[in-house]
C-alpha cells in the first residue's frame, strides 16, 4: 500500500498561538499545577462595595422594624384573657325596647297590599317560652294579628296553651294590622317558622327563631354586644337546655358571675339573651336551685309583663 501525504499538525502549540485573537479578556488559568502561587486577586468596584453597604444598612433596618412589632404584638391580650368588654358594653348606645323608631318595611320589605305573616309550628310538650315572650313584646310596639291553632298531628293541647295570646279584644280588618303572628301546635322536633315561602329557607330551632323575631325591634348593637349576646343564646339552648347536669351547673356559674357585674346578662338592658335563657331555665326546671344572682335576675324578669304572662301558662 503506497504512502499517503503528511499534513502539518491543526493543534500544534504554534499554530495557537499564531491564530489566538486579541480582542478576548484574558482569565487565570485554573488547571496550574499544584503549588504555584494563585495570581493577584483584582480591585473590588467602589460602586459594588457601595450597593454591598447599603444592603445590609436596609436589612438591619429590617430586623430592627420587626423586633419593634414583635414587641407591640405581645402587649395585646385575648378578650379571655385581660381584655374587659364591660367599657364597650355600657357605651353601646342602643335603643331601649320601649322606643317607637322601628320600621316593619324597612326591615322586612314594602309588600302592598299584604299582611306580613310569622308561621311557627311548635310541640305543645315542649313550648317555646322565648317566643311567646318575644311576641308579648312585639305587641307593644306593633299592630299584630294572632292566632292559634292545633295541627291534625296532636291529639290534644292544654287549654291555657290554646289562649296563649290571650283574646284580642278589639277586631279590626286584616289591613290595618303591620304583622301576622300564628302558632300551630305540631308534633315536630323542634320549633319551625316560615315568613316568606318564596324568598326565606324555613327558620328551625328556638334560638334561631327568636333571633329573627328580636330583630324587629331594630335595635343596633356593636360587634362585642351582638357577639356576647349570640353566645349567649347558644349557651342557653345547647347546653342549659339540652346539655347534661354538669353542663347545666357549669352556665350557671357563668350566668351568676356575668349578673354580680351587671343586671342583664348583656349591658344594662333586656336583651335577648335574657328572654332565651330565662326560657331555658324555665323549660328544664332547674328555676329554684339557681345561685344568688340568678334568682335576683329572674325576679326582675318576672316583673315584666311579657313575662309574667308567660308565667301564668306553666302554673
Amino acid at each position: 500500500m503506497p504512502a499517503m501525504y503528511k499534513v502539518r499538525p491543526l493543534h500544534s502549540t504554534a499554530v495557537l498561538a499564531e491564530h489566538l485573537p486579541s480582542c478576548m479578556y484574558p482569565l487565570p488559568n485554573l488547571h496550574r499545577a499544584p503549588g504555584t502561587a494563585a495570581p493577584p486577586q483584582e480591585e473590588v468596584d467602589p460602586s459594588l462595595q457601595a450597593l454591598e453597604s447599603r444592603q445590609e444598612e436596609i436589612l438591619k433596618r429590617l430586623y430592627e422594624l420587626k423586633s419593634a412589632v414583635d414587641g407591640l404584638s405581645k402587649m395585646i391580650h385575648t378578650p379571655d384573657a385581660d381584655f374587659d368588654v364591660t367599657n364597650i358594653i355600657q357605651t353601646d348606645q342602643s335603643s331601649p325596647l320601649s322606643t317607637n323608631g322601628a320600621d316593619l318595611d324597612l326591615m322586612l320589605g314594602k309588600d302592598y297590599g299584604a299582611l306580613k305573616d310569622v308561621v311557627i309550628n311548635a310541640n305543645p310538650s315542649l313550648p317555646p317560652l322565648s317566643l311567646l315572650v318575644i311576641h308579648s313584646l312585639l305587641c307593644e310596639r306593633y299592630k299584630i294579628l294572632s292566632a292559634v291553632h292545633t295541627h291534625s298531628s296532636v291529639k290534644s293541647v292544654p287549654e291555657n296553651l290554646l289562649k296563649c295570646f290571650g283574646e284580642q279584644t278589639k277586631k279590626q280588618p286584616r289591613h290595618e294590622y303591620q304583622l301576622g303572628f300564628t302558632l300551630i301546635w305540631k308534633d315536630v322536633p323542634k320549633p319551625q317558622m316560615k315568613f316568606s315561602i318564596q324568598t326565606m329557607c324555613p327558620i328551625e330551632g328556638e334560638g334561631n327563631i327568636a333571633r329573627f323575631l328580636f330583630s324587629l325591634f331594630g335595635q343596633k348593637y356593636n360587634a362585642v354586644t351582638s357577639t356576647l349576646i349570640d353566645s349567649w343564646v347558644d349557651t342557653a339552648i345547647f347546653q342549659l337546655k339540652e346539655g347534661s347536669s354538669k353542663e347545666r351547673g357549669a352556665v350557671l356559674r357563668s350566668m351568676n358571675a356575668a349578673l354580680g357585674k351587671s343586671s342583664w346578662l348583656v349591658g344594662n338592658e333586656l336583651t335577648l339573651a335574657d328572654v332565651v335563657a330565662w326560657s331555658a331555665l324555665q323549660q328544664t326546671g332547674t328555676a329554684t336551685s339557681a345561685p344568688a344572682n340568678v334568682q335576683k335576675w329572674m325576679k326582675s324578669c318576672e316583673n315584666l309583663a311579657p313575662f309574667s304572662s308567660v308565667m301564668k301558662l306553666l302554673k
